[in-house]
């Protein structure tokens, strides 16, 4: 299996990155990713201001897919987050959800035992490892790592996990594909700015597909298909997602826009990923058997 070390990274999504790493469409990938702060706060004492943003989510990569021209959708299947025993948290007090609640800078760290995350003596949280930052190279310039959009990046999905699927496009020849800012466990909203932010390495699948109109990006898992969509406010994103899942029934799955629209308002389930960002993102959630009752199955 070929792999890319953390030392391979980036702090954008560009079409201008070297490739760290190149492979063929189908083969098997592990990234190895530090934490969103480089693993540079070991200990407590240890603040978020003494990072520097010029360390905040480096992603691993990018890998370049032989086979992938601009126009095809890549397919990354999460076969495996593999994370070490200890995470951190950290709050700052001008960021976040919490602006005005929140007056101290404190950093928390967190041992992970026996697949639970030991927040104190009392809570032990069951881990649920995830990927905070995945994505392609956008058509041109430089994108933060930190910025979510329709190239992925920073979606900071909770339900980006091993056993689920997602579809990036393909903007410039290789898709040049990275990730990292990997969690051991976090909320919908990711309210202080973090979830428990943790070194991993990711083993994915990576494939390219030819003509393939789903809207992007697009997760799926045992139980949901869900779109996914990044914007200045939670309006926007909420709304974009919500039509990017109602283009999908119509175009995908062979609904009239009336009757899919009926079908989002009972069964699909509208949510936020994080607020946190420099965009915010929404994802909205259809059961998978709404496709298997129309014979659709996804490549």
């Amino acid at each position: 299996m070929k792999s890319i070390a953390k030392e391979d990274f980036v702090l954008a999504m560009s079409p201008d990155h070297e490739a760290a790493l190149r492979a063929s469409s189908g083969e098997t990938v592990m990234f190895e990713a530090y934490d969103c702060f480089s693993n540079t706060i070991t200990t407590e004492e240890h603040k978020f201001s003494s990072v520097g943003w010029e360390r905040i989510n480096p992603a691993t990569g990018p890998l370049y897919v032989e086979e992938a021209v601009p126009g095809d959708t890549l397919k990354v299947e999460i076969l495996d987050i593999e994370i070490e025993d200890q995470g951190v948290m950290a709050t700052e007090p001008k960021l976040g959800g919490l602006k005005g609640n929140i007056t101290q800078e404190v950093t928390k760290l967190i041992p992970i035992r026996n697949q639970h995350a030991i927040f104190n003596d009392n809570i032990h949280i069951p881990i649920n490892p995830m990927i905070g930052v995945i994505g392609t190279a956008p058509r041109k310039g430089n994108i933060p790592t930190g910025t979510p959009g329709e190239h992925g990046a920073n979606l900071d999905c909770k339900r980006v996990t091993k056993g689920s699927t997602i579809y990036l496009p393909v903007n410039v020849p290789g898709g040049l594909l990275a990730m990292g800012d990997a969690h051991a466990v976090m909320g919908d909203g990711e309210v202080v700015i973090c979830g428990l932010e943790i070194p991993a390495k990711i083993t994915v699948k990576v494939t390219v597909l030819k003509d393939i109109k789903y809207p992007l990006p697009l997760l799926v898992d045992d139980e949901y298909v869900m779109t996914i969509a990044s914007a200045d406010t939670l309006d926007e994103a909420s709304s974009n997602a919500l039509k990017n899942m109602h283009a999908f029934l119509v175009d995908v799955v062979n609904m009239n826009p009336e009757e899919a629209g009926m079908l989002l308002s009972l069964v699909g389930d509208l949510k936020i990923c994080q607020i946190v960002n420099p965009l915010k993102t929404c994802r909205m959630e259809l059961p998978k058997w709404v496709l298997e009752k129309h014979h659709v199955t996804l490549q």
